[in-house]
């Protein structure tokens, strides 16, 4: 009927084609027989991580990184949002924001409360959101809520039909290398620290001046 359904068609397809977790368990099992020996499963698992180094170095352009530096550089406070596999990428961010002596705050939504965490939120701010398929609704619905109070967005993702994409102020797609369904978070760790030391540099330079 319309574009918006064709793409509706892929977002489905984004969030589902990943196997659940007994299922990941029992082709790694497989592969780790046929290895013969869970060093296997290490070998398989650092192979993963480093295609997925790989791949950022291909994918993240030199533009990007500028852009999304400036912004957070500026920011007030940097609020922070990642829900499941993404909360740990979240927590990092805002643990080496805040020891790089940048205010940052986590939008961690426990108790259900992410949106009083962020309702100080404005546009002398600034929000990562990370977020990868299958997306937290939690995530996308804080976005969506930051957004309208024009609070400058940096989204890290995989696809440019992430429901995220089209808020981002600066984007990043990162693309994991997967083994046995189980994907690397190599990749954006690594733009993750990039990010952090970046701006704490940048801002350094300002206070210099």
């Amino acid at each position: 009927a319309g574009f918006s359904e064709l793409q509706g068609v892929f977002r489905t397809h984004l969030r589902t084609r990943w196997p659940d977790y007994s299922e990941r368990l029992e082709a790694l099992r497989d592969r780790a027989r046929a290895g013969g020996d869970p060093l296997h499963l290490l070998q398989g698992f650092a192979d993963s991580a480093a295609a997925s180094i790989a791949s950022l170095r291909e994918v993240v352009r030199r533009e990007d990184l500028d852009r999304a530096v400036r912004l957070l550089a500026r920011a007030g406070t940097i609020y922070v949002v990642g829900q499941r596999r993404s909360f740990c990428v979240a927590h990092y961010l805002a643990y080496a924001l805040a020891q790089l002596g940048v205010r940052a705050t986590l939008v961690d939504n426990v108790g259900g409360l992410g949106p009083d965490q962020l309702a100080n939120a404005s546009e002398t701010d600034a929000l990562i959101v990370v977020s990868f398929s299958p997306y937290s609704p939690v995530t996308l619905s804080l976005a969506q809520s930051a957004q309208k109070r024009k609070t400058p967005l940096v989204v890290i993702t995989d696809s440019a039909l992430s429901p995220l994409a089209g808020m981002a102020d600066a984007r990043f797609e990162i693309h994991e290398s997967d083994f046995g369904a189980f994907r690397s978070l190599a990749a954006t760790f690594c733009l993750s620290m990039t990010l952090a030391v970046g701006v704490a540099d940048r801002r350094g330079e300002r206070s210099s001046r």
